[in-house]
């Protein structure tokens, strides 16, 4: 058996650039033995609730079967870049305001349960995409994403925490790779305690926790080295009781994700599919978060 769910999916209903249509994604999916999964385009902060729109009426009109779902995927965000928007005082923050901000201040999603309602969203994935305003030290950044990852565990409106540690930006190389800071040299840089602090969040508030495909265990810009840490990150945090679902975050103009690498990657540390989660076929109003495991 293969991998069989995919919660993690952008279409060029994104605001980053992703370019795939959903009738691609429905063709490609049945090819590769997908058999749940749902698309989930990006929203960092309210400008972007048009693109959520423009993804839920093509995600209609394709008229989907049972088990293909409409989700979609929050940032974590400062309240103060959220009222800097509201303000006006940006023409185009597509990605918020990346600069300027309290460090260590407020945090917040763009998303309400208003709009959850609206465009009938049946999950919602969360993740921490960037610093907020903190110095681009290592510890600084540690600590602040820790703070991110918890954040989101325990929000509300979040069924699923995105990609924890994903990294992306400052320290590059200059041929794409990350080979340092703030935790690509050794995963081991980042305290135990922060992701038992992380999986008794996510157990305590029925939050289920990805493994992300394309952006970590494929990420062609990784070192192997840490890739291999962070499989084992993820049995560990499922070991401890944490529920995993599985997100491919392909951004590409095809479905292009390598499965059956993935699902070896994940077999040799006892991660198996049929212990991941998935929706019950059917389109439903977004459950309860209590029930969101079943």
């Amino acid at each position: 058996m293969g991998i069989t769910s995919d919660w993690h999916i952008h279409t060029r209903n994104s605001c980053d650039g992703a370019c795939m249509t959903i009738r691609e994604l429905i063709a490609r999916a049945e090819e590769k033995g997908i058999e749940d999964f749902g698309v989930s385009d990006h929203i960092h902060t309210p400008y972007n609730l048009p693109d959520l729109t423009a993804s839920r009426k093509e995600w209609e009109g394709c008229k989907p079967h049972e088990h293909f779902h409409f989700g979609v995927e929050v940032s974590c965000v400062s309240r103060w870049e959220i009222e800097e928007i509201a303000a006006g005082k940006y023409d185009a923050p597509t990605y918020g305001v990346r600069e300027g901000g309290p460090a260590n201040g407020a945090l917040t999603i763009g998303l309400t349960s208003e709009d959850i309602e609206k465009h009938r969203i049946e999950y919602v994935i969360g993740g921490a995409h960037w610093p907020m305003y903190v110095p681009m030290e290592r510890v600084h950044v540690i600590r602040d994403y820790h703070r991110q990852n918890m954040f989101l565990a325990t929000h509300p409106l979040v069924d699923i925490v995105a990609h924890p540690w994903w990294w992306m930006g400052h320290w590059k190389n200059a041929d794409g790779s990350y080979t340092t800071d703030p935790w690509l040299d050794d995963f081991g840089r980042i305290p135990q305690s922060m992701h038992r602090e992380f999986a008794s969040a996510a157990i305590e508030n029925h939050t289920l926790v990805e493994i992300n495909l394309d952006a970590m265990l494929l990420n062609r810009y990784y070192p192997e080295r840490f890739k291999k840490q962070y499989v084992e990150y993820l049995a560990f945090i499922e070991a401890e009781g944490v529920k995993l679902s599985i997100g491919s975050d392909c951004h590409g103009a095809h479905y292009e994700t390598d499965f059956e690498k993935a699902f070896i990657m994940l077999d040799r540390v006892g991660i198996k599919d049929d212990g991941l989660w998935r929706l019950a076929p059917g389109h439903r109003p977004r459950p309860d978060k209590p029930h969101a495991m079943d």
